[in-house]
């Protein structure tokens, strides 16, 4: 193979397809200078294809393009489309639970925990006291999405740490334990419940938190795709409604949790051929790829990666994050424990933490409400219940809204400015996003108190929308608010602390159980005034994005900073 250079050249110099190589000049001619690639560069890479085009030349690869052997657009598609079937059909299923209880009840779990009702005379009716068997079915719910959170946090060190590959087969590895308990448990071992429910929450989170860098492959578009990523997440509690019907159907419990097992080997091709072994970096660097790659693709990132000089880092090694902060976040230097003590990290994790907790007990305890409010009409329960199922996969169509929201000031024809306004204009955007999405839980929240059945269609539906909103949100705004190599610690920690939070749910239940009698009215109430804490979260963004504003002003930065401009360091308060 033989390159022209731009220009004449005498004697052996830095090879222009090379990136600075020395290599050995074959001829010179009137118009330039070629050199010899038919193997090796002394520096013991193979040279990259097609030839170094002129910087700023139309046609030139830049940063973030798929040009030159990398990723190509099909690749990139399958890539977000096989991760959105991901989290739409596995990631977020316990929070099905209630659809999944129907099927557990007919088929006798910790059913020797109902006693008989005493009764009058001999001719009444024997009902049994189920609210024991309530308690414990709301106690495996409680356990499981308190593991749903709680252990994202080392979960996010493990993915911050090693990587895509390794987060990923610990989250298989989990998900397949957990589908095999279940299809193996009986009424007589209903105890597995417990550790197969943990297990398929732990590993469904960590699933959704490596498919989430995905957004990084398509520029722009990166907070919808997050946004569309979480609300899969949500639409895949539809996934025990499909179980319930299909048990109602005939099809056995342990056939259905035996597929899914199965499908891990899905998983795990996915993990070799469609993600990364490391992560994908923000920006792409040119010819970018990713996955292992069919035998004779010699001139692919991965062959470059693998042809190197040992101890030199390969662009999937070396984060290739910008000189600037990000979406009003923190530079690259700024440590972990900054983020961490920052006034805006201490109130989103309040803001997640509150409408989380409402949105917890509400599926937690949904069975039993329906129950109350139905007046013990098992066809009416199941009804709802099937209502509330499905409004549930309508999430991943909710959730792109919030994206559009976070992503509005990036669209229209105007540039889109750079620098540090960039950076602000980012976090500024998120301020609405956080306030709609405390809106929609406040309003959910409102008709969850209302002792009317037929309201509660309108609180499946809102319910759906606030929740899609909660966790697209979260997982965006924690991506434009901090550096990008701390996300995964920042949102397992967010996740976690909110967790603890979410472990009242279980007081709140047996609070209902007991001195309220299965009326769950007083604790909703109280509930909606909790929700209205998250209202500050919002408010103190919007502080920073003013005070942030004015030392801008005040250092008279340009209105549209240049693209490589370098901005002091800050870490928000």
């Amino acid at each position: 193979m033989r390159v022209r250079s731009p220009g004449r050249q005498q004697g052996p110099g830095p090879c222009p397809a090379c990136a600075g190589a020395q290599c050995q000049p074959l001829a010179d001619g009137d118009k330039g200078q070629s050199w010899d690639h038919s193997g090796l560069c002394p520096g013991g890479h193979v040279p990259p294809s097609p030839p170094l085009l002129v910087p700023g030349a139309a046609g030139t690869p830049q940063a973030g393009d798929m040009a030159g052997g990398g990723a190509g657009v099909g690749k990139r598609l399958g890539t977000l489309l096989s991760g959105l079937l991901e989290c739409g059909a596995f990631c977020g299923i316990i929070f099905g639970w209630a659809s999944l209880i129907f099927v557990l009840k007919d088929l006798g779990y910790f059913e020797d925990l109902c006693e008989p009702l005493a009764t009058d005379g001999p001719n009444r009716t024997l009902l049994p006291d189920c609210s024991r068997q309530d308690e414990q079915f709301s106690l495996v719910f409680t356990i499981g999405s308190f593991m749903n959170n709680f252990m994202t946090f080392p979960m996010g060190f493990i993915f911050d740490r090693f990587g895509t590959a390794v987060a990923r087969l610990i989250a298989i590895t989990l998900y397949t334990g957990g589908t095999l308990l279940v299809a193996f448990s009986t009424p007589e071992l209903a105890v597995l419940l417990f550790p197969a429910m943990s297990m398929l929450s732990v590993g469904g989170i960590l699933l959704i938190l490596t498919n989430m860098q995905v957004g990084n492959l398509f520029g722009k578009y990166r907070s919808i795709i997050i946004t569309l990523y979480n609300g899969a997440f949500d639409s895949s509690s539809a996934i025990f409604l499909i179980i319930k019907v299909l048990y109602e159907r005939g099809l056995s419990l342990r056939a259905m949790f035996l597929f899914m097992a199965a499908c891990s080997a899905w998983h795990l091709l996915r993990t070799l051929f469609l993600m990364p072994r490391s992560r994908i970096p923000y920006p792409l660097p040119p010819a970018y790829d990713y996955g292992l790659q069919c035998p004779g693709r010699s001139r692919s990132y991965r062959t470059y990666e693998e042809k190197r000089p040992p101890g030199e880092a390969g662009p999937e090694e070396t984060p290739l994050e910008p000189t600037m902060p990000r979406g009003g976040g923190d530079p690259p230097g700024v440590p972990f424990r900054a983020c961490v003590r920052s006034g805006l990290f201490a109130w989103h994790v309040a803001w997640l933490s509150v409408m989380q907790l409402r949105h917890y007990l509400f599926i937690g305890t949904l069975n039993p409400l329906l129950d109350h409010l139905a007046r013990g009409d098992h066809h009416l329960v199941s009804t709802y219940t099937n209502a509330f199922a499905f409004t549930q996969l309508c999430g991943v169509l909710c959730a792109p809204w919030n994206g559009l929201i976070l992503d509005r000031h990036k669209r229209g024809k105007a540039p889109r400015p750079e620098g540090a306004l960039g950076a602000l204009a980012d976090l500024r955007a998120s301020v609405l996003s956080l306030a709609v999405t405390v809106t929609q839980c406040l309003l959910f929240s409102i008709c969850a108190a209302v002792p009317v059945l037929p309201v509660q269609f309108a609180t499946f539906v809102l319910q759906v929308l606030s929740r899609s909103f909660l966790y697209g949100g979260n997982a965006a705004f924690l991506a434009i608010a901090f550096p990008p190599q701390h996300f995964g610690k920042l949102y397992g920690l967010a996740m976690a602390l909110s967790a603890l939070v979410a472990l009242l749910q279980y007081p709140c239940v047996a609070l209902v159980r007991g001195p309220l009698h299965g009326d769950p009215f007083y604790v909703n109430v109280g509930l909606i005034a909790v929700v209205l804490v998250a209202f500050v979260s919002p408010v103190v963004v919007a502080r920073e994005c003013q005070r942030r504003a004015k030392e801008l002003g005040a250092a008279g930065t340009p209105l549209a900073a240049p693209p490589n401009t370098e901005t002091p360091a800050e870490v928000p308060h």
